[in-house]
């Protein structure tokens, strides 16, 4: 009996995350209205340069990412006057779980619940749909950080930032690349070299000569300069969304 109840009880529980998935994946990526975008600084080092950079925080610092995103969807036709709206949301003191190097399948699924359950507890408050939490580091300190990530199950994001004003553009890049994730985009880089793949990787794969690229693809992340080297743009400014990007978030030309 207690074996029956346990089984249903998990069946539901099942049912409810899947739906509730289809329908965050329906309404993220309907594009009849606003998208809200949640940003949760997190001093992720500890350091007093951190703590004073994310403190200081405003709105306007993530103005780019808004800009970005109007302009971009207008090219495909999506014409809201805001396709994205980025809410700053206060400082966040737990880290979010880590996933273990060379996790398998079943630790990588627990992981995800528990990340997912991270992003609830700290977003419960907010209304909006993609909640990405940015890991400030100070570069001083920590000149490289690990890859970023961005979950379509939850609408959930990690970015490893850095918390220098200098690198306000390159951090808003990889906040865009991972909500992005969020909303169905794949990469469009070699995972060995980091090299943008043609077609995808090329914001104008059709412009003759090829190269040099003029601007970065966003899910590629660099602009390709010859078939072999690529370079990492400073800003959103440099960055476009490419067709098969375009494509796999539901924007068309219409």
């Amino acid at each position: 009996m207690w074996k029956i109840l346990r089984v249903s009880l998990l069946a539901v529980l099942l049912l409810v995350v899947a739906g509730r998935f289809v329908l965050d994946r329906y309404y993220s990526r309907a594009w009849n209205s606003t998208l809200w975008v949640a940003v949760f600084p997190v001093n992720a080092d500890g350091s007093a340069v951190t703590r004073s950079y994310v403190d200081a925080l405003q709105a306007e610092q993530f103005a780019s990412i808004e800009t970005f995103f109007a302009r971009e969807a207008h090219r495909y036709g999506v014409n809201l006057p805001k396709p994205v709206h980025v809410q700053l949301m206060p400082v966040v003191t737990e880290l979010p779980p880590q996933l273990p190097k060379g996790a398998g399948v079943a630790t990588i699924a627990l992981w995800s619940l528990k990340m997912r359950w991270y992003a609830w507890r700290y977003g419960s408050n907010s209304i909006s749909r993609v909640r990405v939490f940015v890991l400030y580091h100070d570069p001083e300190r920590t000149p490289a950080v690990p890859h970023s990530l961005g979950l379509q199950k939850g609408l959930v994001g990690v970015v490893y930032g850095f918390a220098d004003r200098s690198m306000t553009g390159t951090n808003a890049i990889v906040v865009v690349h991972e909500v992005l994730h969020t909303l169905g985009a794949t990469d469009h880089y070699d995972l060995a070299t980091g090299q943008p793949l043609y077609p995808q990787g090329y914001a104008q794969p059709d412009l003759q000569p090829r190269h040099p690229q003029p601007v970065a693809e966003i899910m590629a992340g660099r602009r390709a300069l010859t078939s072999a080297t690529a370079e990492m743009p400073e800003s959103l400014a440099e960055v476009a969304v490419g067709a098969v990007t375009a494509s796999e978030i539901n924007w068309r030309f219409r």
